[in-house]
């Protein structure tokens, strides 16, 4: 388990935005839409920007929170996608 202090600084619930870095394949932003919507269903359209030479994709999107345990899972379980080198 994670030892953040999210829950210190927050109050919940709220819009917590967390940024997605990874390989850019054809599938990487249905992948972590699909944790998203999992953990954390609504609507969500996130912003994408492909690197420089186009081999890593992020994506940063806002998704409404209901706890410190819920950011961490998110965080857990988006940094889990093969393709996923980084959760911010």
């Amino acid at each position: 388990m994670m030892n953040t202090k999210f829950d210190e600084y927050l109050e919940f619930p709220c819009a917590f935005t967390f940024k997605v870095m990874g390989v850019a394949t054809d599938t990487l932003e249905s992948e972590i839409l699909e944790v998203v919507q999992r953990l954390a269903p609504g609507n969500y359209s996130p912003s994408s920007r492909l690197s420089t030479k186009g081999n890593y994709r992020s994506l940063t999107l806002s998704i409404r929170v209901t706890s410190k345990e819920h950011i961490e899972q998110l965080y857990q379980q988006l940094g889990a996608i093969d393709d996923v080198r980084h959760v911010l």
